[in-house]
């Protein structure tokens, strides 16, 4: 996957939003405002940061450690860096987004938690 399949991948979620906080080329996805990733365009290779369980933190460093990183200026413990770097392929790195974007929205007040389409 590269940077642009990401942003897709992140924005496809119900409720999900785009924001740029920390300047033009760092988008930040959020949930009812809260972040799920973090998407470095200028990085090379590009990179995401995702939030995820501890103990899968802890695994994917360990199966990866060359292309998962501690999470670039996060909570090393929750917090994941990425490199787009064809390791990882599409399904994994999909299943990535959608198990820290899930984390998230479990996380959120019943009344914040968008509804998924009904398509």
């Amino acid at each position: 996957m590269n940077a642009e399949d990401v942003a897709g991948a992140c924005m496809s979620l119900a409720g999900s939003a785009e924001d740029y906080p920390f300047g033009p080329r760092t988008a930040v996805y959020k949930v009812g405002g809260k972040m799920f990733a973090l998407l470095g365009e200028d990085a090379d290779p590009p990179r995401v940061s995702l939030k995820l369980p501890p103990d899968e933190v802890v695994a994917l460093r360990a199966e990866h450690p060359d292309t998962v990183l501690p999470g670039y200026h996060l909570n090393k413990r929750h917090w994941v860096t990425v490199l787009l770097d064809g390791v990882l392929d599409e399904e994994e790195l999909r299943s990535l987004i959608l198990q820290s974007y899930d984390l998230v929205v479990a996380a959120l007040p019943k009344r914040l938690r968008p509804v998924p389409d009904a398509t």
